[in-house]
């Protein structure tokens, strides 16, 4: 949607592309912004591959094919987030600016657990099983309690994920460590973290800015795992002072 240069959205693991609607609007005016639904997510086939590094390849080739050029610019939520860091990390040539909204290095051993729950609950009683674990790692609780039409609706949508490349995506998380190639990544970057996401804690987030050269971090207050649905018009004003 939009007109401008190219900027490319990528969801995390507990949403679809519809996640970044109302951002998207906003970020729209003077983009022409570009709504993925990752593999197995919004009817797209499965990934041949199970790691991180290879989601970023997928990405690199796609964006071959929507023929978009090297001046297009990354931003990626979560699971996106990580994916977005790998491409650049791999691929900083084909891209511009890296927006990781947000991202880590790797997660901590206590932090992969939940993954392989979701994982194992995805993979053997499908995704209506994971639903209640999701939406909590996706909001604060405060903003859960203001908007359950909102909770609902992103319910509905990963109900509809295909459970095998759930699966698949909850473990090439749990395994990814970024560590050994971060210093590769020389686009200009921002680590972006809603300073009550309890999924990809801030502190570690920040972590992850650290250690990307020049890299910006910035907290969202009063946000969780997601804050281009809980405050789109602060995510959107953040993505559109620094890509500008």
């Amino acid at each position: 949607m939009g007109t401008g240069r190219d900027l490319v959205l990528l969801h995390s693991l507990l949403a679809d592309r519809s996640a970044f609607e109302r951002a998207a609007l906003r970020l729209a005016r003077k983009r022409r912004v570009w709504l993925v639904n990752l593999p197995g997510y919004g009817g797209s086939s499965a990934l041949e591959g199970d790691s991180i590094e290879d989601y970023a390849d997928h990405i690199a080739a796609l964006l071959d094919v929507l023929e978009v050029g090297h001046d297009t610019d990354i931003l990626g939520n979560g699971f996106g987030g990580f994916i977005a860091v790998a491409l650049a990390a791999r691929h900083g040539k084909r891209i511009a600016r890296l927006v990781a909204a947000p991202a880590l290095t790797t997660f901590p051993e206590s932090a992969k657990q939940p993954f392989y729950r979701l994982a194992e609950l995805a993979s053997t009683k499908g995704m209506q099983a994971v639903l209640d674990l999701a939406s909590r790692r996706m909001f604060s609780e405060a903003f859960a309690r203001r908007h359950p039409e909102i909770v609902a609706q992103r319910r509905l949508a990963l109900e509809k994920a295909d459970p095998q490349c759930f699966r698949t995506a909850c473990f090439a998380l749990a395994k990814l460590d970024s560590s050994a190639v971060l210093r590769h990544i020389q686009n200009p970057t921002l680590v972006m973290v809603g300073a009550e996401d309890a999924t990809t804690p801030p502190e570690l987030a920040r972590q992850l800015a650290a250690n990307i050269s020049g890299a910006r971090f910035q907290q969202l207050p009063g946000c969780g795992h997601c804050p281009q649905i809980e405050d789109p018009t602060g995510f959107s004003g953040v993505v559109k002072r620094f890509l500008n």
